[in-house]
């Protein structure tokens, strides 16, 4: 999928709108606004939008966001499915119908409203089990917190992982939301003694191995190569794209296949460092899926970047950490502690990065990886400047 596309597309234009809870405004009013704003940072028009690309989970339709902005004739128009694992994939759909001209200018956005306790999908979840969940909903796998608890609880007896390695995440990323202004965490440092101290929420996972609901949204603008060397802002070239699905996956309870701690990530590196100029050691800064900490050394092993069993040690001696570490992961503060926007705010932080206006920006930074969710059926990009 993913080579046919390399170096074709660009993303011209970010948006996106203050990060929240509580915010008035509706799903599709945020996704209106995040899209203007991208358009505004590209410098074109609304009439040059001819593609709409968004997560099945919107709630604001194609339909309401072409007729609320004033777009023309859409051409090409496209979903992608699995919560958290479609960031990418969505930017990847973009890219390959302007590649393949099914429309000439894309936007991809994502926008959300999951504040409020009772919006999120398995609140009252009793009354409506059905297929797989039906295995494990039951047992007490109420939320997907609880499934990802199960997951590191496994990767912590079998590799030896502890909590201070879950520890070495969450701090790296807060204190890149220290430096960020629109980072929800912006103004809240945290101590690994605070983070040793908080309530579990599925135990080994504590309050701060958990992402931020949030309300809010993002938006990109994708356009071909001839077009976005002539725009406002340098282009930052879509590299490589890819998705991935192995044998015998269950969504979020992937407990029961050959090796459960070999998820989506690893199907789809292997397609997308296979489809890239570039490998693991390129990639000098990173935006990984970050929904709950265990995520990140478990993408650290799919994607390459260390051995299987090797992703919590790779965490030590501040790794992850802006400006000195080996890999700055989440230079933002990722879904734990920038906003949780279905993981779309680490696409915008990619390109920032591939800009040179990150707030944490890594020097000689040309290439970066971003993934979205493990767990579930995922994507991943390769951007470049």
């Amino acid at each position: 999928m993913a080579s046919g596309i390399r170096d074709q597309t660009a993303i011209v234009g970010i948006g996106q709108t203050a990060f929240g809870k509580g915010l008035e405004d509706s799903e599709l009013s945020l996704a209106c606004q995040a899209i203007r704003a991208a358009l505004d940072d590209a410098g074109m028009a609304a009439a040059e939008v001819d593609g709409l690309s968004l997560f099945s989970m919107e709630d604001g339709r194609e339909v309401e966001v072409a007729r609320n902005l004033g777009f023309g004739d859409i051409h090409y128009f496209g979903q992608v499915g699995y919560g958290g694992g479609a960031g990418c994939g969505v930017i990847a759909h973009a890219a390959m119908a302007v590649a393949t001209g099914q429309c000439n200018t894309a936007v991809a956005w994502r926008a959300r409203k999951r504040a409020d306790a009772g919006s999120r999908p398995w609140a009252q979840v009793s009354q409506r089990i059905s297929g797989f969940q039906s295995w494990s909903r039951p047992f007490g796998l109420l939320r997907p917190v609880d499934e990802i608890a199960m997951l590191a609880r496994r990767y912590m007896h079998e590799t030896g992982a502890t909590r201070d390695h879950f520890a070495n995440v969450a701090l790296a990323f807060r204190g890149h939301a220290n430096r960020n202004p629109n980072a929800m965490m912006q103004a809240k440092e945290l101590t690994r003694e605070a983070y040793m101290k908080s309530r579990w929420i599925s135990e080994p996972l504590c309050l701060f191995d958990n992402c931020l609901e949030t309300d809010g949204a993002l938006a990109v603008v994708i356009t071909g190569a001839d077009r976005a060397r002539d725009l406002r802002s340098s282009p930052v070239w879509i590299h490589a794209a890819a998705q991935g699905l192995p044998p015998q996956h269950q969504v979020m309870t992937n407990f029961f296949c050959e090796d459960p701690l070999q998820g989506p990530a690893w199907a789809t590196a292997r397609k997308l460092w296979a489809a890239s100029d570039f490998t693991p050691a390129d990639v000098k800064v990173a935006q990984i899926y970050d929904a709950f900490s265990p995520l990140i050394p478990l993408s650290l092993e799919g994607y390459g970047f260390c051995g299987r069993g090797e992703g919590a040690a790779f965490t030590e001696d501040g790794a992850l950490e802006w400006p000195h570490g080996r890999l700055p992961t989440n230079t933002s503060g990722g879904g734990m502690s920038e906003a949780y926007v279905h993981g779309f705010n680490l696409i915008l932080e990619g390109v920032r990065q591939m800009r040179g206006t990150s707030t944490a920006q890594v020097e000689n930074a040309d290439v970066c990886l971003v993934t979205s969710g493990e767990g579930v059926p995922t994507s991943a990009l390769l951007l470049r400047n």
